[in-house]
């Protein structure tokens, strides 16, 4: 890779031989941080409820429109379909556009359709909704993911994702108790019942951020204002002489991009991890409630433990895997242990105590590994070659969106029970854990 094309789009390449202290970078990188990575959690707080709401919903849902398990899983998972379909595009032309307008756009059209679901009353409507809000997410994401290679160099970026994902857990911690007392306070109230009005009113956050993105976030390091010319020429420096891997320079092309086996093993990897993240997000609601837990609420706020244990665990691990610069361990370790953590749910599903420990087991680990996941193929990819290589990987890897529920509701009702599914997302990630050991430490490591 050329200088030149190390640096974001609209950027200018810092002099080679700038050299900054410490505690200048630190200012500086603190700036950054604090401008931007709390708007853009704010920002997936709101998609991941968006996304996995359905969850709650099913609590009445399902029974109020005569939807199997297998009906509400297929519709759950097809989101990943429409996902799938327009990651990379929306990806490539997030790069073109500009991450201001894109993902405006990509907030302002899943709140719509995310309200839309009010009306649903057949499978049918339910699959094409969901279809089409994963049309409408696609490239959020990766999309995060990209634009935070243009600000932070590759050292930098395990805590810096960890911190963006905590989003997941915040959704959950926060989101799962109000989804919960949505459903219940507001059921059959004004002519909806209460997943109707959940849909409705969590729509409204989408619409309002997207509009907030249009005013706040900036393309770059060189269109942010609020940055002076020595910042910016600071943090270009540090983007412009990161370490790259010999012959970087060629993946510019689909073609050459869709020939890199490497590219190909982090797909695999990552849709053992998203199966886990997807069966736990999608299915919590309805483990617990098999566990004897009844009450929409108190499901929510059982479900909040889990991901209050996740939110500390994966920004530890984040901050210790930038500190040693190593990848490989910081992913195998958590993999495992939420392979455990099912394994141990599945086992005493009839045990509310036992089951809220194993889960929460389950979620740090799961939820660790989606960050610290992304820090192996960004180590070796940038510019054009990291806007598709991340789309295309986090497409793949996505499909497990699909199965996973799909997979567990067939399961539970072939089974009558959510232990079958359970062994089957702790024997995924177990694949996870092989497949990332497989990967050569110095391809990773730095």
């Amino acid at each position: 890779m050329t200088p030149e094309q190390a640096v974001p789009p609209g950027g200018t390449r810092a002099p080679a031989a700038a050299r900054y202290d410490d505690k200048e970078l630190a200012r500086t990188y603190k700036k950054v941080f604090w401008r931007i990575v709390p708007f853009l959690m704010l920002c997936y707080v709101v998609a991941y409820l968006d996304r996995v709401n359905v969850g709650f919903a099913k609590l009445q849902m399902s029974q109020d429109l005569g939807f199997s398990e297998t009906v509400f899983g297929l519709g759950a998972g097809v989101f990943f379909l429409g996902y799938f379909l327009f990651e990379l595009p929306s990806n490539i032309l997030m790069h073109k556009i500009g991450a201001r307008i894109w993902i405006a756009r990509i907030m302002i059209t899943w709140g719509i359709l995310s309200a839309l679901f009010v009306f649903v009353k057949t499978p049918t409507q339910f699959y094409v909704l969901r279809f089409l809000l994963g049309l409408a997410e696609a490239g959020f994401y990766p999309g995060v993911i990209l634009y935070l290679t243009y600000w932070f160099p590759s050292h930098r970026r395990a805590k810096i994702v960890a911190v963006f994902m905590s989003a997941i857990p915040v959704a959950g911690i926060f989101g799962n108790p109000l989804s919960g007392w949505i459903v219940q306070t507001f059921s059959d109230s004004r002519h909806f019942e209460g997943w109707q009005w959940m849909f409705l009113i969590e729509a409204v956050p989408a619409l309002l951020i997207g509009i907030a993105t249009i005013l706040y976030l900036d393309n770059n390091i060189r269109s942010a204002k609020w940055l002076t010319e020595p910042e910016k020429r600071l943090l270009e420096h540090e983007i412009s002489t990161q370490p790259q891997h010999e012959g970087d320079s060629t993946k510019h092309s689909l073609r050459a991009l869709f020939a890199d086996g490497r590219m190909w093993w982090m797909s695999l990897i990552y849709f053992a991890f998203v199966t886990g993240q997807y069966g736990l997000t999608f299915w919590m609601p309805t483990f617990i409630k098999s566990t004897g837990v009844t009450g929409a609420f108190n499901i929510g706020l059982l479900s909040a433990i889990p991901f209050l244990v996740a939110i500390v665990v994966m920004n530890i691990l984040g901050h210790s895997a930038d500190k040693h610069r190593e990848r490989r361990w910081h992913l195998i370790l958590p993999s495992l242990a939420a392979a455990i953590g099912f394994s141990v749910a599945a086992s005493f599903a009839g045990n509310t105590v036992v089951s809220i420990i194993a889960l929460s087991v389950a979620a740090a680990g799961v939820l660790t590994c989606a960050p610290l996941f992304w820090s192996l193929p960004t180590a070796f990819m940038s510019g054009a070659a990291a806007a598709a290589g991340i789309a295309v990987i986090n497409s793949i890897g996505n499909l497990a969106g699909f199965a996973s529920p799909y997979m567990i509701g067939y399961l539970k009702d072939l089974t009558h029970s959510t232990a079958s599914g359970m062994y089957v997302l702790a024997g995924m990630l177990v694949i996870g854990a092989i497949a990332t050991w497989l990967v050569p430490p110095k391809l990773v490591n730095r």
